[in-house]
């Protein structure tokens, strides 16, 4: 069996989930119709609900079902920014004192850069970029100076755990700040749930994005928890099953599925992380642990390895049997630095060396064996290949 070191991309299916899915699946009816089929779907509807609310300390009725971490984000960041300044949209007049200025971290995943980006393409968003410092943390001094110099602003959006680097980020108090001015903050949990204790009420967030296929649920299904008193236009119409925010068929055997993974214990990964962290450092000295040594993710090592490619690194990898990443699963394969590590200061040749190895509910000490045992050939054989590159390419100049 190959070795699975990429659960921030995904990760397995929980059995208990994969029970719980199948049986839901096996039962008729749409939780929205009134016989006795359609309200059994909709009692196992909203038990887990329950659940899902429960594991982040949220009301069952802040929870809105979604396809995904990605539709959550944009009906969360889209959603507020409209309720904020529909009266723009369209080349309508805008009413006094419209706010469209988003304030987002550069390090942030694509949900978020190209849901911003959109709205400053197509609606009129002035995008505040905030800078990361070199752990990959939020300034908070940036954010705390970007709140007081200007009075229109929308919202705040940020990562609670970078999904490359692993860094968590000072989340009491960016929303503190926040809260000082009246600004709404959305917070990227997808990389936090099942890692991080979660309280929404007591948190002070507006929005909270979670998917379930990171913490053992199935793929397709997430959930935005928003706030009662919060506003937001929705990016879905037709029927309004869910506070008129999302519109659609309610996927009742998916929240099932969802409501059961996330009712696991948080997976505390540090001893087994450390002993990776410090296996790479062995077998390459010359590879750097990024992101922050302490606030991090127990589940993630993310390294830079000098003079070699990343992708080579991880098809060399692949070939031995150990399945790892450069980083986000929703950039594999484009050939480009991670905007991360740039927003981070690397340089443009470093950033492109990065491996990230994350561990999940299956990860073992042999699977940490396994991927050390094949690590020091495959850098080798990488930075050949790099060297070799960098001549060629010197030559032909």
């Amino acid at each position: 069996m190959p070795v699975y070191l990429d659960h921030a991309a995904t990760t397995p299916m929980l059995p208990e989930a994969i029970a719980a899915y199948t049986e839901a699946l096996s039962l008729v009816g749409n939780p929205s119709s009134i016989h006795s089929a359609g309200q059994n779907a909709k009692r196992m509807l909203e038990e887990a609900r329950e659940h899902v609310a429960a594991s982040i300390g949220a009301d069952p009725i802040e929870i809105v079902f979604t396809s995904g971490g990605t539709e959550s984000i944009n009906l969360a960041v889209k959603g507020l920014f409209w309720a904020r300044n529909s009266p723009l949209r369209g080349g309508r007049v805008s009413r006094p004192g419209p706010r469209p200025r988003i304030l987002v971290p550069r390090g942030e995943h694509h949900a978020t850069l190209d849901t911003v980006e959109w709205l400053e393409q197509h609606e009129g968003a002035i995008v505040e970029w905030l800078p990361l410092d070199e752990l990959g943390r939020v300034r908070v001094d940036a954010v705390e100076a970007a709140l007081a110099a200007h009075d229109d602003i929308a919202l705040l959006t940020f990562l609670w755990a970078n999904n490359e680097v692993g860094t968590i980020q000072p989340l009491a108090e960016l929303v503190a700040l926040a809260e000082a001015h009246s600004v709404p903050v959305h917070v990227d949990a997808v990389s936090a749930l099942g890692h991080l204790p979660i309280d929404f009420a007591a948190s002070g967030i507006t929005a909270l994005s979670i998917s379930a296929h990171k913490v053992g649920g199935p793929l397709g299904m997430g959930a935005l928890a928003l706030a009662r008193a919060a506003t937001v236009e929705p990016l879905i119409h037709g029927g309004g099953q869910q506070r008129r925010v999302r519109s659609g068929t309610q996927d009742a055997p998916g929240a099932v599925a969802f409501g059961v993974a996330v009712r696991q214990p948080l997976l505390d990964h540090t001893e087994l992380r450390d002993r990776l962290i410090a296996g790479v450092r062995s077998a390459v000295p010359e590879a750097v642990l990024r992101g922050d040594p302490v606030d991090r993710l127990s589940t993630n090592a993310h390294f830079t390895f000098p003079g070699c490619e990343g992708d080579s690194l991880l098809f060399l990898l692949d070939a031995a049997g150990v399945a790892v990443s450069t980083g986000s699963a929703c950039q594999a394969g484009v050939p480009e630095a991670s905007h991360v590590l740039l927003g981070m200061g690397l340089g443009e040749a470093e950033a492109r060396g990065a491996l990230r190895f994350t561990l999940g509910h299956t990860s073992t000490q042999a699977d940490v064996d396994a991927l050390l045992a094949a690590l020091p050939e495959a850098y080798e054989r990488a930075a050949r290949a790099g060297h070799s590159d960098r001549s060629t390419t010197l030559g032909q100049a």
